[in-house]
């Protein structure tokens, strides 16, 4: 059995109104995607690393591969126009060359803070249950607006999850996944866990952490900065 992390690394990055797409750009001399390629080549369960990369930015990802010392790293397939493309081009060209009890981790390249224990407990829940998602609680108060500046109606938020990545299932899983949702006309789900659900299937919860943070503005990459600091 391989277990891969594909790390989906197609998006411009507009909301952080750079020039370079936001998982290339450096923090502290590295690039952010180098330093989410390092969580999975340091884990000793992922055998093999595998990138949806950008259009024009191969020859850039393969170069920190080289620079970073990311030996796992064994494909760079292109990217979609949305993510759940990008997400299927990555599973249809796992499955030229892994069975279909592969474990698959996908995970967003501007997630460079994921810890050994998420990428562990995600494979573990993988193997029991199936389709999982990492999670963690929600601790604020939740409101439905439809008018972007009021509300009249509030979730309770024990019964919310945030929803984080890595997301998985098996290969053989993932592309029956995709299948179903071509045959549905399903083409933009938001993320692997919202396709699950929307094919009737059920997706499981392993645990993540508030420090796993998703880097989309500037405040993301302070508070990545500060994480550093504190691991050293």
């Amino acid at each position: 059995m391989t277990t891969i992390g594909l790390i989906i690394a197609g998006g411009v990055g507009a909301r952080m109104q750079q020039a370079i797409p936001k998982q290339f750009m450096t923090v502290y001399d590295k690039p952010i995607i180098a330093y989410t390629m390092e969580k999975f080549e340091n884990h000793p369960a992922i055998d093999v690393i595998a990138v949806v990369c950008l259009d024009g930015w191969d020859n850039v990802l393969a170069s920190y591969a080289k620079q970073y010392n990311i030996t796992k790293l064994k494909h760079i397939i292109p990217a979609g126009a949305v993510g759940q493309e990008s997400i299927k081009n990555g599973i249809f060209e796992l499955e030229k060359h892994y069975d279909k009890d592969s474990i698959v981790l996908i995970h967003d390249a501007i997630r460079p803070n994921l810890s050994k224990d998420i990428i562990s407990d995600c494979i573990s829940s993988i193997k029991r249950n199936g389709y999982t998602v990492v999670v963690v609680p929600c601790n604020e108060a939740m409101m439905e607006t439809y008018d972007f500046e009021s509300s009249e109606k509030s979730f309770p938020r024990d019964n919310l999850k945030r929803t984080q990545t890595p997301q998985g299932a098996t290969l053989g899983d993932l592309v029956d996944l995709h299948n179903k949702a071509k045959e549905k006309g399903i083409t933009n789900s938001i993320a692997t866990c919202t396709l699950v659900t929307e094919i009737g299937k059920k997706i499981y919860f392993s645990a993540g952490s508030s420090k796993n943070i998703k880097i989309t503005t500037q405040e993301d990459i302070d508070i990545f900065k500060a994480l550093l600091k504190q691991g050293e």
